[in-house]
């Protein structure tokens, strides 16, 4: 595309911009740039961090709790791996939890974050679209972090189409790549990059959306090669979905009094570090109930709890029983409302089906 084409669809895109932009508890508007104010790399990083595989709407209320609770990198980096874990119990993903208590290590020892996406990229859990995303947002590099938006939108600006198998989907990808930085460095001196990635990503979200487009009040309606075909919603032309396997295993849950058992996973591994209640190995097929039982109790069947994870579904057997005050098991004894606090959705699903019950009882 020719460089006037690519300056006119900048203009057009940072004119709506400062329109129609997000509000966002992490982000620094355009008329805040404006007026001198720069972004805090360190709520960029935590937004970036949080927003992998997960909506707005679900890791705002997280990103606040981070930010009231550790307002610096500095003071997230000398919480404990314990308090840092049960804050993020419900997020999802939790390797990011890992990677995010190591990274604001890294960075407090350094003193600062790096502020380009080659420095950013040797952190601790910081991938090539995280590095830019910081980048760009917080030090205006010009460097664009294609998220699955942008994508979108410069896919369909570009009209770039695939085979839909696996191999032409990375292929695609490469050059829907390419075009994202062709944007980057069509910017003026002047430019601001952070503003760019964000209009982009605000574009794709609000109004190039997946499905039902709303093209009539796209800035970018003259230059969308998809938008003149009438197939926006071909684009982008990703790879067919695999079916998801599904795996099985069982909980239990030990309750004593107002308490119920749990404890902490090995440090690697699908949840690692965070706290469980009891449960069996999980596997392709369904093995012995009782496999994986914290001590021989009287075990009662409470029913059956399904999570998906990225690349599986699982099914839980949950299993409960009443533990004796001299009972001793290897773990820690919570309350209720801490257990269902500091677990992960799939251990809170298997908690709450036996504690509401429970409370209910009583």
């Amino acid at each position: 595309m020719a460089a006037h084409s690519l300056n006119k669809m900048l203009t057009a895109v940072d004119r709506w911009y400062r329109r129609q932009g997000r509000s966002l508890p992490w982000r620094i508007g355009p008329k805040e740039r404006d007026a001198g104010e720069t972004p805090d790399p360190y709520l960029v990083w935590l937004s970036e961090v949080m927003l992998q595989q997960t909506t707005i709407p679900h890791a705002t209320p997280y990103f606040e709790t981070f930010r009231k609770r550790w307002p610096t990198v500095q003071t997230l980096a000398w919480a404990s791996w314990e308090d840092v874990s049960a804050a993020w119990a419900g997020l999802g993903y939790y390797s990011r939890a890992r990677n995010l208590h190591a990274c604001a290590q890294a960075v407090a020892e350094l003193g600062r974050f790096p502020q380009d996406a080659a420095g950013l990229r040797e952190l601790p859990g910081v991938g090539p679209y995280t590095s830019a995303a910081i980048a760009a947002i917080a030090f205006d590099e010009r460097v664009m972090p294609v998220d699955g938006n942008i994508e979108r939108v410069v896919s369909r600006l570009w009209a770039i189409s695939s085979d839909r198998t696996e191999a032409g989907w990375r292929a695609a990808k490469v050059v829907i790549s390419g075009k994202a930085q062709e944007l980057a460095d069509a910017q003026q001196k002047d430019g601001r990059a952070g503003d760019l990635a964000q209009a982009l990503m605000d574009l794709g979200a609000t109004v190039c959306t997946p499905r039902n487009p709303n093209c009539a009040s796209c800035p970018l309606w003259d230059f969308c090669e998809a938008r003149k075909q009438g197939e926006q919603e071909r684009y982008p032309m990703k790879a067919e979905k695999k079916v998801v396997p599904t795996r099985y295993g069982s909980a239990f849950i030990l309750v004593r009094g107002g308490e119920v058992l749990l404890v902490r996973r090995p440090p690697r591994g699908l949840l690692g570090g965070m706290m469980m209640p009891p449960s069996s190995a999980w596997t392709d097929e369904k093995s012995e109930a009782l496999d994986g039982a914290p001590g021989a109790f009287d075990w009662k069947s409470a029913g059956e709890v399904r999570h998906v994870f990225t690349h599986f579904a699982l099914r839980l057997d949950v299993w409960t029983a009443e533990a004796g005050s001299k009972a001793k098991i290897e773990g820690e004894w919570l309350t209720h409302e801490d257990a269902l606090a500091g677990t992960p959705t799939v251990g809170r699903k298997a908690l709450a089906l036996v504690l509401k019950a429970t409370a209910r009882r009583r």
